[in-house]
């Protein structure tokens, strides 16, 4: 069952998207006028407490979030599936339409925020989606989505912790085959996963300033 709540003037409901039925929850603050969709890493969900502080923040910014598992949970239970790039980027996919059609995020912007090999799935779907105005990758494996790279559109901001070469080198090779507008940010101090004091502010930051400027800064193209 939907479950809708407004804290302040916050929107907030949980959701069930495409089929199989994809577990999500909605967030928008007010007069949103453009909303992230999040694409976890392996061994992570939705309810990521990671993902779930990027989510706040980017709220706090004026954007608004989906929070959704990328497979069911007997789908996760099989590791294949956790791997399966095309498959994830075809979820994503699946959610970028119900943004499309749903009444409360119909017009918005839509960007997607991918962590680890949900960045590769979120590449992979931006690379055959118009309507995607910026892609966020934090600790992600665009090397999985190599073939596609060339092909995305929406500037892409690649954050990678300076203390996890092997990734760094990744995003740096992978930076080098993109033909949008790109960046890559290196935390310094920071590993794969952003545990250490600060690191994960530092993330927010960034994905922040790429998000507000590539989707609400900017007009959307006629």
């Amino acid at each position: 069952m939907t479950v809708q709540t407004k804290p302040g003037d916050r929107l907030e409901r949980e959701v069930r998207i495409g089929a199989p039925r994809l577990a999500g929850v909605l967030a928008l603050p007010a007069a949103a006028r453009a909303v992230v969709a999040f694409a976890h890493g392996s061994g992570s969900s939705a309810r990521s407490p990671r993902n779930r502080r990027v989510a706040a923040a980017l709220g706090a910014c004026g954007l608004g979030t989906l929070l959704f598992d990328l497979l069911t949970e007997r789908e996760a239970a099989f590791r294949e599936n956790v791997f399966d790039i095309p498959l994830l980027a075809r979820r994503l996919q699946t959610a970028t339409r119900w943004l499309e059609d749903e009444a409360e995020t119909r017009g918005l912007r839509i960007g997607y925020f991918g962590a680890s090999t949900g960045a590769a799935a979120a590449l992979v779907a931006a690379a055959d989606e118009p309507a995607v105005g910026a892609v966020v990758s934090r600790g992600g494996r665009p090397d999985l989505a190599s073939p596609f790279l060339s092909s995305v559109r929406a500037p892409t901001l690649l954050i990678v912790g300076s203390c996890d070469p092997v990734v760094l080198d990744l995003n740096r090779a992978a930076l080098a085959e993109l033909r949008c507008p790109k960046e890559l940010a290196v935390v310094a101090g920071a590993t794969h996963l952003f545990e250490e004091p600060g690191a994960l502010d530092e993330v927010i930051a960034l994905a922040a300033r790429w998000f507000v400027t590539h989707l609400l800064a900017e007009e959307k193209a006629p």
